[in-house]
């Protein structure tokens, strides 16, 4: 039995995919699960128009992150902060300052999930951070926290500071 696979089914396929399966496994599970249609001309027609949509959207979806990364990149944002002893802050830097500032900064607004930041900036220092903003798009940015007092000179080339 020739089926059409309307979800991601596990060990079977990916939706959109025409896939032959035992009778029983079609009748029993797949159809009335909604996991699967008989694989019809149209109804294969209709799952390869809605892949080539989906496509184009993620085409135009990756090229926009591309331009946002390209903006993104090489930023520059400065935190001031209380500082105790030991270089210590009173309080943090989290992923949240850092899309809130960046949003006030260029303009880019991120979702602060996105922001690869794995435990909040405790200490006074310059940090290289990751922006996931899709697969393979990681632009970074460098954050730099300084105390009150006095400001840090940030380094010629970015990745000395790593």
């Amino acid at each position: 039995m020739k089926v059409l696979l309307t979800q991601d089914v596990e060990k079977l396929g990916k939706a959109g995919e025409v896939k032959e399966v035992s009778g029983g496994y079609g009748r029993n599970f797949l159809l009335p699960k909604g996991f699967a249609v008989l694989a019809t001309r149209g109804q294969v027609k209709q799952a390869e128009e809605r892949i080539a949509a989906n496509q184009k959207r993620v085409q135009a979806a990756r090229k926009d992150a591309e331009a946002l990364a390209a903006r993104i990149s090489g930023q520059t944002l400065r935190f001031v902060a209380r500082v105790g002893e030991l270089d210590r802050l009173y309080g943090s830097v989290t992923s949240s300052d850092i899309a809130e500032k960046l949003q006030q900064q260029t303009g880019v607004e991120v979702d602060r999930r996105r922001i690869d930041l794995d435990e909040p900036i405790k200490r006074i220092g310059i940090y290289p951070i990751k922006v996931q903003l899709m697969a393979g798009l990681e632009p970074v940015l460098n954050v730099v926290v300084e105390g009150e007092a006095g400001s840090l000179e940030l380094p010629a080339d970015p990745e000395a500071a790593e």
